[in-house]
C-alpha cells in the first residue's frame, strides 16, 4: 500500500531533472486542461524537455495559465508562438475540429508536433496530414498522435499474452460517471468535431485495432444515445459498435461520457451518475485449441484475459489471465471428464527487461510517449513503441465509417484542408 501512494506521489509531484543545454523547449497552442498531466508535469522529470512558451486565444487566460504551471513566455497568438524561432516542438491540444489547420501549420514552420487524439477530424484530413509532403522530406519534422496508453510497459506486455490470430472476442467498456463534464463542454459540439466517439470512444477503437492487428472487414452495428433536447443533436453521448476482423474474431465497444445507473433499484437510480465500471476494462477471448491426448481423450484449453484500467495503467492496474483446461471423451459425446481453471494476476509498471529501456514505476503513460517523442526527435533507438502514420489514418478511417453506421454525420472538415 505504502508503495503504491509513493508511485501517485511522484506521478502528479515527480522529481524535477536539471535540464541538458540541448533540451526540447515546447510551445503549448491552447491553456487545455489536459496539458498538466499530458506535458507540463511528465516534462519536470524529463531533462531534454522544457515547457517554453504558451498562447490562448484569451490572453488573460493565457497569462493565468503560465503563472500557475511556471510557463516563462506567453505569446499573444497561436500564430506567433508557432513563428518562435527559440521553439522546437508544439503541442496541440486544441478542440479537435482545430487539430488539422494548427498541426499543418507547426509543421510547415519546422516545429515537430505532438498532437492529442483524435488526431483530425476524418479520414481526409487524416490523409491530408500524415501524408503530407513535409514528412517525406530529408529531416523532417516529427508528427506523433497521442495515444499515450500505448506506451506504458502494461499496455506492451498485454499485447505480449496472445497472437492476433487466435482471438475470438474483445470488449472495451469506457464508462465515465454523468457531470463530470457538463452537456455544453466542447467534446458534445458538433462544429469541433466533438463526439463521445471522437474522445472515450478513440480510445476503444485504437484497442481493439492493437488486439487485432488488423483493420476491421466491417462495422456490424453501430447505434448511439443522441444528446437530450437542446443540445447537439449531430454530436453522441454515448456510442455503441461491434466490428468484424479478417481472423473471424469480433469486437465490442461502449463508450459513454455521461454514464448513469447500475445500481440496485434502477427505478429510483437510473440518473444516478454511474461509478460501476469507472476504470476502463477490455476482455479478450482466445480461440479455444483442442489436441488429442492419452486415453482417447481430447484436451482443450480456453485463455481470456481481462485488462482492468487500461487506458490509465500507471495509475493502477491488473491483468487477470484465465486459463481453463477441459478433458473431453469422444466416445461419451465429448462428456468433460476433467476440469480445471487457473487465474494469475499480473502488473507491469516497468519494462521487463533489465534496464534496456528506460523507464520508472512512477512514470506516467504521458513520460513514457514523452520518452519516445523525444527518442524519435534526437534520432534514438527508443522503446520501439510509436503510432506511425499509416495507422492514424487508418484510425480516422474506422471512426468514419462507424459515424456512417450509427446514420450521424462525418466529422466537419476543416477550411484549411490541403
Amino acid at each position: 500500500m505504502l508503495s503504491f501512494f509513493r508511485r501517485l506521489y511522484k506521478i502528479f509531484y515527480p522529481p524535477v531533472a536539471p535540464k541538458s543545454s540541448d533540451a526540447l523547449r515546447f510551445g503549448i497552442l491552447g491553456a487545455a486542461n489536459i496539458a498538466p498531466q499530458a506535458l507540463i508535469v511528465p516534462a519536470k522529470s524529463h531533462s531534454e524537455v522544457i515547457v517554453a512558451a504558451v498562447a490562448a486565444r484569451d490572453q488573460k487566460k493565457a497569462e493565468a495559465y503560465a503563472k500557475k504551471h511556471g510557463i516563462p513566455v506567453v505569446h499573444k497568438s497561436y500564430d506567433d508562438l508557432i513563428s518562435d524561432p527559440s521553439l522546437d516542438c508544439i503541442y496541440v491540444p486544441l478542440p479537435n475540429g482545430l487539430h488539422y489547420e494548427w498541426a499543418l501549420k507547426a509543421l510547415k514552420a519546422g516545429k515537430h508536433v505532438l498532437l492529442e487524439k483524435p488526431s483530425v477530424s476524418n479520414a481526409a484530413e487524416a490523409k491530408s496530414l500524415f501524408r503530407h509532403p513535409i514528412l517525406s522530406k530529408p529531416n523532417a519534422p516529427v508528427l506523433l498522435e497521442a495515444f499515450h496508453y500505448r506506451f506504458h510497459p502494461a499496455w506492451q506486455y498485454f499485447l505480449t499474452l496472445f497472437n492476433p490470430e487466435d482471438v475470438q472476442e474483445v470488449e472495451v467498456m469506457n464508462y465515465l460517471a454523468a457531470g463530470i463534464f457538463p452537456r455544453d463542454d466542447i467534446r458534445f459540439n458538433y462544429a469541433l468535431s466533438g463526439g463521445t466517439l471522437m474522445d472515450f470512444g478513440a480510445y476503444a477503437v485504437s484497442t481493439i485495432r492493437q488486439i487485432f492487428g488488423a483493420e476491421p472487414t466491417s462495422v456490424k452495428s453501430a447505434s448511439f444515445r443522441p444528446m437530450p433536447e437542446g443540445f447537439d443533436k449531430n454530436a453522441d453521448e454515448a456510442v455503441y459498435a461491434s466490428y468484424e476482423f479478417p481472423n473471424g474474431g469480433t469486437a465490442k465497444i461502449t463508450a459513454d461520457l455521461q454514464a448513469r445507473g447500475g445500481y440496485w433499484a434502477p427505478g429510483m437510480t437510473k440518473d444516478w451518475p454511474r461509478l460501476a465500471g469507472a476504470f476502463p476494462t477490455l476482455f479478450v477471448k482466445l480461440k479455444p485449441k483442442e489436441e488429442s491426448v492419452d486415453g482417447g481423450l481430447v484436451k482443450v484449453t480456453a485463455k481470456s484475459i481481462v485488462f482492468h484500467c487500461y487506458m490509465g495503467p500507471h495509475l493502477y492496474h491488473r491483468l487477470d489471465i484465465a486459463i481453463t483446461t477441459e478433458l473431453k471423451d469422444p466416445s461419451k459425446d465429448g462428456k468433460v471428464v476433467k476440469s480445471e481453471k487457473k487465474t494469475e494476476y499480473k502488473k507491469a509498471y516497468k519494462w521487463q527487461d533489465n534496464g534496456e529501456r528506460k523507464g520508472e514505476e512512477w512514470w506516467a503513460t504521458y513520460r513514457y510517449q514523452l520518452e519516445e517523442f523525444v527518442n524519435r526527435v534526437k534520432n534514438r533507438k527508443g522503446s520501439g513503441v510509436w503510432v506511425d502514420a499509416e495507422e492514424s489514418v487508418r484510425q480516422m478511417e474506422m471512426i468514419d465509417a462507424t459515424y456512417e453506421k450509427m446514420g450521424l454525420p462525418i466529422r466537419p472538415t476543416s477550411n484549411a484542408l490541403e
